[in-house]
């Protein structure tokens, strides 16, 4: 059972006397003895009336929320609770535009019970948080006179003093405006803040661990999804790297068919998931498949940042009724919102509101209200929603009749109301840590054993087995599931139109532009490789650029929730890459090839392609290791032209005497070994060409191959494959680094 608050208030220092607060509410609404002018009667029939309507309306809003939430009902022992609940809303005014009817018997008889394992993996979870502070660092400048000055770094503090529980069948909100700290101390709670934490988090009584962090569902307030994915497979290949691998693949696509049906997106689960510039499901739907996502696991802990964010009311209140369902379903939810509407307030069984990272409430919803009341702040009107007044304290706005009443009696002008004003957010801070404070703490260390009885039934050497088990399936099968995952996601970008036509276009203009070229143009041959050495070096970095810095956030989020390890998504990565970016090369060099004269010899053509597509390999990998290390797009890009630049000047072509303190440029580019491998498989030593009326010459004593130095064409092979592979290394070494901080 939950600690309810004391019906009699803890007592209030006010003018250095400890009086209850009961009796300063009595004082505040006219109730404090004879004496009293009509203006304190008239105080306290509003603050009687008020007190009633708002009772009156939380009891509708209790009685519509019953009738909303048609979710099954929780048996007595924690141990036999389904894991998840009985879709909410299952009437027809109610489902949700994708969700599909449901059968008589379904609504009888939960479908998951046909799993065993679903009901013996429910470990209920109490989160509890005390005294929480973080501060971080950051750089800050001002504007003097037009000119900048030197920044300097600077202390913020972030969270100050929160503290909580959110006990098992709970379902907390975080209030406040922006910039209050509602994500950075949910992102604390899911044990992925990055820095010191003053305080303690503990979960059941013990710290973050990785069989705790299996058993925590994070859903972000972006929703971070691959766009080309449907439902159906977006789920799927999250089922497959979160669930254990003891479960055969028909108890996982069992698992996704009962999450599809719970969560309404029976219709679209064919749909893709889409994104902003590509159209999918809407934004309700796609919130349910973020939230579907960490359903998979069966969380013992649910924490969701921002999850009506962008969705209309009635989207909004079907979100709000599934996290209701699944807090009622044994489970420990907590979600931040902006600004929830009465009827989602109600549904919430506690709340912490935060203003610039400190507390000044912390409790069940139902004593809000009497909470603010007994320190002197009561709306100015009836029936105003809890939420907007809270939001109003806590932008230091406080719209209630005891600042009208108190400046009305005062006489103060317009300075005093205005210091007034500024010291609201102070009072309300300073109230919480005399009155709420003390019974906040009582409430978390209350029953403090109760929540270690899943904890105490596990053996010790199997406790710790699961602590030192951080991934639940084999680095091969998380292999497999990228690497199929990848080529479905990005054959829409790899083989997209626009890069086809960009492709395809180049190349029958190449072979236009070179058309049947022959050895009496021997400097036309030549430019023509270095285009192709040029060409798909540039081409594939400026596309692998981008590759780490677009996906850092699916990275993070997946890899934090231990769905795989860091070297199997790479290794999926880089096998990945063979189908995707040597496809178009081959077209590319097929055309171009023919239609530009070179030898006609199908062994040198083979050699050519080789040459061609190992240098885009060994361009891709520096594209992946610029975009590891610097992980910001237009840093990225800015790089990239100024090394393709040199790469392009040092190649051999454009300069040929290159002065001796730099020449060591061309040993560090590719597109000086792809270029001069290119040439020698295109000409053989003694090879001649016209180079006058009746002279012919040696092609290798052409000046501009002379330079280049022929014979050491393995040494090249060489040097191309230590860069293919030395760039793959840096880009892994670089994620790891990113990774660890």
């Amino acid at each position: 059972m939950d600690r309810a608050y004391k019906p009699s208030y803890p007592k209030v220092s006010v003018n250095g006397t400890t009086t209850p607060q009961a009796e300063i509410y009595k004082k505040t609404s006219g109730g404090g003895g004879g004496g009293s002018s009509s203006r304190d009667n008239n105080i306290n029939n509003t603050h009687t009336a008020s007190n009633w309507k708002y009772e009156i309306l939380r009891i509708l809003n209790t009685v519509q929320i019953r009738l909303y939430m048609s979710v099954s009902i929780v048996n007595t022992r924690m141990k036999h609770t389904t894991i998840h609940a009985q879709l909410p809303g299952s009437s027809s005014n109610n489902v949700s535009p994708c969700a599909q009817t449901q059968s008589p018997n379904d609504q009888t008889q939960s479908p998951l019970s046909g799993l065993p394992f679903v009901r013996d993996s429910l470990r209920p979870i109490t989160l509890r948080f005390e005294a929480l502070g973080y501060t971080i660092k950051s750089q800050s400048g001002h504007q003097d006179h037009g000119l900048n000055s030197p920044t300097s770094n600077t202390t913020r503090t972030l969270l100050n003093g929160v503290s909580g529980v959110v006990r098992p069948g709970e379902l907390l909100a975080m209030l406040g405006p922006s910039g209050s700290g509602k994500t950075t101390l949910l992102t604390a709670l899911a044990g992925r803040l990055p820095g010191k934490i003053s305080g303690t988090i503990t979960y059941s009584g013990q710290p973050i661990s990785n069989s705790i962090k299996r058993k925590t569902g994070f859903v972000t307030q972006d929703d971070i999804l691959y766009q080309h994915l449907t439902v159906t497979e977006t789920l799927t290949y999250a089922a497959f790297l979160r669930l254990p691998e003891n479960l055969t693949r028909d108890e996982k696509l069992h698992q996704v068919e009962l999450i599809i049906t719970e969560l309404g997106l029976t219709k679209c689960r064919d749909s893709i998931v889409g994104g902003p510039l590509i159209r999918g499901v809407s934004g309700g739907e796609r919130k349910r498949v973020s939230i579907g996502q960490e359903m998979l696991v069966n969380p013992s802990l649910l924490l969701l940042d921002e999850p009506t964010s962008g969705l209309d009311s009635t989207t909004t209140l079907r979100i709000v009724a599934i996290l209701k369902g699944l807090a009622q379903g044994g489970r420990s939810v907590v979600t931040t919102i902006h600004q929830p509407s009465s009827r989602l307030y109600w549904m919430f069984d506690k709340v912490v509101v935060l203003s610039d990272g400190c507390p000044i409430y912390s409790g069940h919803t139902g004593q809000v209200m009497e909470y603010f009341s007994s320190i002197g702040h009561v709306p100015g009107f009836s029936f105003m929603n809890p939420a907007d007044f809270l939001l109003d304290l806590a932008n230091d706005v406080s719209p209630t009749t005891r600042n009208r009443d108190h400046h009305q009696q005062d006489h103060q002008g317009s300075s005093d109301n205005q210091n007034d004003h500024k010291s609201i957010k102070q009072f309300l801070i300073s109230s919480y840590k005399n009155n709420l404070q003390p019974l906040v703490k009582d409430d978390i260390h209350e029953n403090f054993q109760d929540t270690s009885l899943t904890i105490q039934g596990t053996p010790p050497s199997k406790r710790a087995l699961d602590n030192k088990k951080q991934w639940t399936t084999s680095w091969w099968m998380q292999f497999e599931v990228l690497l199929k995952r990848g080529l479905k996601e990005r054959r829409h970008e790899s083989y997209s139109r626009l890069r086809i036509f960009q492709v395809m276009s180049v190349s029958i203009l190449s072979g236009l532009l070179w058309w049947h070229s022959n050895l009496s143009h021997l400097q036309d041959q030549v430019g023509l490789l270095f285009f192709f050495s040029i060409f798909w070096g540039f081409y594939p970095l400026s596309n692998a650029i981008f590759t780490f810095p677009q996906e850092r956030l699916m990275l993070t989020r997946e890899h934090s929730s231990g769905m795989y390890r860091l070297s199997s998504y790479y290794i999926a990565r880089t096998a990945g890459d063979l189908p995707m970016e040597l496809v178009l090369p081959t077209i590319f060099i097929t055309i171009t090839y023919w239609m530009g004269g070179l030898k006609p010899s199908f062994t040198t053509f083979m050699l050519t392609l080789l040459i061609i597509l190992l240098n885009v390999l060994v361009s891709q990998g520096l594209g992946l290791a610029l975009g590891a290390i610097l992980m910001d797009l237009k840093q990225a890009a800015t790089l990239s032209s100024v090394v393709m630049l040199v790469f392009l000047l040092a190649g051999g072509y454009y300069v040929q005497q290159i002065p001796p303190f730099i020449s060591w440029l061309k040993y560090v580019s590719f597109s000086h070994y792809c270029y001069k491998l290119l040439v020698e498989v295109q000409y053989s030593k003694n090879e001649v060409y016209e180079c006058g009326i009746g002279v012919e010459c040696r092609v290798f004593d052409h000046p501009g191959i002379k330079y280049l130095g022929m014979g050491d064409l393995w040494w090249d092979v060489a040097a191309l494959g230590v860069m293919l592979i030395g760039y793959r290394v840096l880009a892994y070494v670089a994620l790891s680094i990113k990774k660890s901080h």
